[in-house]
């Protein structure tokens, strides 16, 4: 992976003790803020910023990692759900200007009402049933 010039990229330098799988596309890896046990992120190889900028092939490779990287936390955790999430642009949060798709394990409990999912990024927004 290379970085781009003007600032080092956390995704393009990985620490080897926490990646949980790899291929030639992608990378598993504990992400090193976790919101829940288990939250992991697949990370392209190749350093671009958004999904719209992955060939079909790491489009193709990263839903590949992505289902391996659940059954790995499948396999530790058994959560009872995920939210898989991506950050585009600053304006939909995206503070890594490396694509990384979050997978976070979902447990029962853990939000007393988990409804609306990914809706609450916009809390006055998320609720739509009455």
């Amino acid at each position: 992976m290379t970085p781009p010039a003007d600032k080092p990229c956390p995704f393009c330098h990985l620490d080897p003790n926490r990646i949980m799988a790899e291929d030639e596309f992608t990378v598993v890896y504990r992400d090193g803020f976790p919101v829940s046990l288990g939250h992991s992120v697949v990370i392209p190889r190749r350093h671009f910023a958004t999904l719209f900028e992955a060939t079909e092939a790491e489009q193709a490779a990263l839903f590949k990692a992505l289902a391996h990287a659940k059954d790995i936390i499948d396999k530790y955790h058994q959560p009872d759900g995920y939210n898989i999430g991506i950050n585009h642009g600053q304006a939909g949060g995206q503070s890594v200007p490396h694509l990384h798709i979050h997978l976070i394990p979902r447990y029962r409990g853990d939000k007393e009402d988990p409804r609306g999912g990914v809706r609450w990024v916009l809390p006055d927004k998320a609720k739509y049933w009455a």
